[in-house]
């Protein structure tokens, strides 16, 4: 398992965020934030879903090993979610209207 720091470093970087930036995304002060690299704690889990909804992704997607994260709108998230209220005939009704749309 990768190193919870290490790991929220990639993901902020790779947003070209700092450690301010994060703090502003996430609503957790930044002295938090400094307080965790300074003394290499582990974030508590509901700062750890604050990271992630900060980031746009899900704990599982923060965990997840050898994938990049991938970001979803808010769009894409509703979306999702109403996907997953259909059943598996109205799953395969919605693909074939989908595939059809020009």
């Amino acid at each position: 398992m990768e190193d919870v720091l290490e790991v929220i470093t990639r993901l902020r970087l790779a947003r070209k965020w700092s450690e301010y930036e994060l703090a502003k995304n996430t609503g957790i002060p930044q002295s938090t934030i400094s307080t965790w690299y300074r003394k290499g704690q582990v974030p508590t889990l509901p700062s750890l879903e604050k990271i992630c909804a900060g980031f746009g992704i899900t704990l599982s997607q923060f965990f997840s090993q050898g994938e990049e994260a991938v970001s979803l709108t808010a769009s894409q998230r509703e979306l999702l979610r109403c996907w997953a209220a259909l059943n598996s005939t109205q799953q395969e009704l919605f693909l074939q209207l989908f595939r059809n749309i020009p």
